[in-house]
């Protein structure tokens, strides 16, 4: 399980160095008017990322996996280790919703659109840079 978690902090790390390669779609559509490429942010990435799209993804419900790996945990240091989970387990529930929030801000919905994207995307990134 330890080894779950390595592998689920590294895929973090790759996400937050490949942040605009791994959150932006660029398909075959072209802009009629400026003749560019049409890419989009795909925002719910960072859910996948998290762990939240699959029971096979190294964090799917981290925080049960990190408490059972508390005996690894010098007893001395048991206190702290389990304030850090309780924030794990909220920091990824708010990183995983402002990228669910951010997949819905396009301009297909009344005050969204691509700033509204960017905005809660990056909300989504510092929750999971915490």
């Amino acid at each position: 399980e330890k080894a779950k978690i390595i592998k689920g902090y590294q895929r973090l790390g790759y996400l937050l160095d490949n942040w605009d390669k791994e959150t932006t779609f660029c398909g075959t559509q072209i802009d009629p008017f400026s003749g560019k490429q049409v890419c989009e942010k795909t925002p719910l990435v960072v859910q996948d990322y998290m762990g939240y799209k699959s029971i096979n993804d190294p964090l799917f419900k981290a925080d049960k996996t990190l408490k059972r790996l508390e005996p690894l945990v010098p007893v001395s240091r048991s206190g702290e280790y389990l304030d850090a989970i309780e924030q794990w387990a909220t920091t990824a529930d708010e990183a995983s919703g402002m990228a669910y929030t951010s997949s819905w801000a396009g301009p297909q919905n009344p005050n969204g659109g691509d700033d509204s994207i960017a905005y809660f995307l990056d909300r989504s990134k510092q929750q999971v840079v915490t």
